[in-house]
């Protein structure tokens, strides 16, 4: 464990204000509030946020952050309060405390939305300031450095697992590449150790049968660089047991058809300097068609600059090599911690809240879209699977025809290009242009891709887009306008079924009733409570008991009574079979079914579609997306309000294969007044025949009336109606 002298020393080296007294104080309180706790491996829980903070200081971090280091899990794991720690420390070093502490045992969140959860926070308090995330990195590297010690092996699994898909690609995006490929690695060890065994010693055997043949390389090209007076230095390496196992998964290949185990790194003194290195090594050795990248011209996301390129180099051997300059290379080792931007790029507040200044705020516009995905979805977890997809791609860069830059996943299409450049013109765009020729929206795009988006003022999202948007800025943008529209839609169809059941009823029924119901319905405001009866989460009898308490109904005697006496409602000529509906709404019948009055149904809501009317019995539904707010609760009115109109039914009838026996069906049916639309023979054999027959009928009643009349004929053998 580091000793307090050496962790001031360690400060010291790069920290020339530093405040020593206040490292000593926060160093004693977190020793002093962990006191005798211990850690799997045995030792003084304490040694971790010393660990934590020695991580910190390799990243040349300010005293803020080492002090939240070394106080980070007081919170959660002693008696210690935030307010005591800003009492103590600062409101500063309470805020990052805060921002690193988990949320801890939530009994009202599942066990498997804790995870997200914390995600959740983690975003929200970066996004203050990105010291949370580096802090948060330290101590999640430290944990997997000691994982070993932890008894669980299904909790060793799991931790591994968040590593691998949450903290090391965030460490990626932050340029962080160092944690990034340390978590990996670790986190691979526990996961899938038999491959990470295998690929090792495929790699000691490599090394083995190549000895020296890294150095031979490296003196190779020192020579040919030294001939055109380049000063410069040479890295080269390995590539890491995860990287390869991903490349071998990625291009289904095996060990000894990968190209780039070994891959070197110049580093030059400038960006000049980096061309004509490049200019130099494409004269002498081959390159690799298609392999070359400039991450100088266009960044990465985080800051990441450096050419890339595969060569056929020295000794005949395929090599990955990468040119860029020495503060290319600081950052992308280091990311934001390298030339540490809290020192040279933000400014503070009198309360020591973190500023950022415009280039860094361009530089974490992925933090501020997590954020946004956090605001528009349902559960935090929905946006944890959507961040781990987008932060595993690689990135192609695409050009708006007035030359802006924007970098996209690997693999993603013209819907989130549009919604890159903006959500508004995401939601408004109908057609676009690649390279000057119209493409489909679901078009993948490649690098250097010059996409123009068209849009139209009255233009819509389509919910197909979620089929083929990658990006989690284009989904959540999707999905949350989908969301609101549909908002709108339900709140119109709640108040229609509230006004129709009420008015059914003689009942008054007004926003002003509706209010002073909300408690005992438990909604928060009366367009709530529209949207919830629409998706029949809230009943239209509950809404009436609520409202009139000492309503009693009609009893069916009542009902008989007053149809005998003729006292019928004239029924409007523009109303609709069903009881439920908003009239004018989009409503068609199924024809998997055919629901005829008298069939129990259900209305399905489909977005752009309206309301599909289904018989509860129907076989196809157990094939539909049931949820509630796609669901409507309908039913079919008095005979007397439908009239004489017409539903379409189909019956299977069996016929033996005779003379006139399609002919005495056909009589039958034309005697009962019923028309048929359509029949068709199915099946013939030397004894009986099959047909399928589409008749016109008024209801349940009517159809089982001609069905019976049909079952009496010696000719036909069965009888039965068809659903679809």
């Amino acid at each position: 464990m580091l000793s307090l002298s050496d962790l001031i020393s360690r400060l010291r080296s790069y920290h020339s204000n530093l405040n020593e007294a206040l490292i000593q104080k926060a160093y004693i309180f977190a020793k002093n509030a962990h006191g005798s706790q211990k850690r799997h491996s045995g030792d003084l829980y304490f040694s971790h946020p010393v660990a934590v903070a020695e991580i910190l200081t390799e990243l040349k971090l300010d005293e803020a952050s080492i002090i939240t280091a070394l106080l980070h899990d007081v919170v959660e794991d002693t008696e210690i309060t935030l307010d005591e720690i800003e009492k103590e420390f600062g409101e500063e070093v309470a805020r990052l405390v805060d921002g690193v502490t988990k949320l801890g045992k939530i009994e009202s969140i599942p066990a498997n939305e804790r995870v997200a959860e914390n995600f959740r926070k983690l975003t929200m308090a970066m996004s203050e300031d990105i010291r949370v995330l580096l802090v948060k990195l330290a101590d999640r590297l430290h944990n997997m450095r000691t994982l070993s010690y932890v008894p669980s092996k299904e909790k060793k699994v799991k931790k591994a697992r968040e590593s691998l898909e949450i903290y090391a690609p965030l460490a990626g995006r932050i340029g962080l590449n160092k944690v990034k490929d340390e978590l990996q690695e670790l986190a691979f060890a526990i996961i899938n150790p038999e491959a990470r065994v295998q690929i090792v010693e495929k790699l000691n055997e490599l090394r083995e049968k190549n000895r020296n043949l890294v150095d031979k390389i490296v003196e190779d090209l020192s020579r040919i660089l030294k001939e055109d007076a380049i000063c410069c230095e040479i890295i080269g390496r390995e590539k890491k047991p995860y990287s390869i196992w991903l490349k071998m998964k990625k291009e289904n290949v095996g060990f000894y058809s990968l190209y780039d185990i070994m891959a070197f790194r110049i580093i030059a003194q400038n960006v000049a300097e980096c061309y004509r290195i490049l200019g130099i090594i494409n004269s002498h050795y081959s390159m690799i068609p298609q392999t070359f990248r400039d991450y100088i011209s266009t960044p990465k996301e985080n800051g990441y600059q450096s050419l890339h390129l595969v060569l056929l180099g020295p000794f005949n051997k395929k090599i990955e090599v990468q040119i860029r300059d020495k503060n290319m290379h600081e950052i992308a080792e280091l990311g934001v911690a390298a030339h540490w931007h809290y020192k040279e790029k933000f400014s503070k507040t009198d309360k020591g809240k973190v500023i950022k200044t415009k280039d860094e705020d361009e530089q974490y516009r992925w933090i501020r879209e997590l954020i946004s995905l956090f605001e528009n979805s349902e559960s935090a977890s929905e946006v944890l699977r959507q961040h781990k997809f987008s932060m595993h791609h690689d990135e192609v860069f695409c050009f708006t025809p007035n030359g802006d830059i924007f970098n996209l996943p690997l693999g993603a299409t013209i819907i989130d290009f549009a919604y890159a450049v903006h959500s508004e013109v995401g939601n408004n765009c109908v057609s676009a242009k690649v390279n000057s020729a119209i493409a489909p929206l679901r078009q993948k795009l490649e690098n250097g891709d010059q996409v123009e988006i068209i849009t139209q003022n009255n233009a819509k999202p389509s919910p197909n887009w979620l089929q083929f948007a990658i990006t989690s800025k284009a989904k959540s943008a999707i999905r949350n306008f989908i969301r609101s529209e549909k908002f709108n839609e339900y709140n119109t169809l709640g108040r229609a079924i509230l006004n129709k059941f009420f008015a059914a009823k003689n009942l008054e029924i007004s926003d002003k009733i509706l209010e002073k119901i909300l408690p005992i319905l438990k909604r928060k405001n009366v367009s709530d409570l529209y949207v919830k009866v629409a998706e029949g989460v809230i009943g239209r009898h509950e809404v009436l008991k609520a409202a009139y308490p000492d309503f009693k109904e009609e009893t069916k005697q009542t009902k008989t009574q007053t149809k005998t006496f003729g006292n019928k409602r004239p029924r409007s000529s523009h109303s609709l079979p069903i009881e439920g509906l908003v009239v004018g709404m989009a409503m068609h019948y199924a024809g998997c079914c055919n629901p005829i009055p008298g069939d129990p149904i259900i209305g399905i809501i489909n977005t752009g579609t309206g309301v599909t009317i289904h018989s509860q019995i129907c076989h196809n539904l157990k094939n539909l997306v049931l949820l509630p707010q796609r669901v409507l609760d309908v039913c079919w009115k008095n005979d007397d309000e439908i009239g004489d109109e017409l539903y379409a039914s189909r019956v299977r009838v069996l016929v033996e294969n005779k003379s006139g026996s399609l002919a005495d069906v056909t009589s039958i049916i034309a005697k009962k007044k019923i028309n048929i639309s359509h029949i068709r023979t199915t099946s013939r054999s030397a004894d009986f025949f099959e047909v399928m027959i589409d008749l016109e009928v008024k209801n349940v009643d009517h159809l089982e009336e001609i069905l019976s009349s049909l079952r009496i004929s010696k000719k036909i053998l069965e009888v039965e109606r068809v659903m679809g």
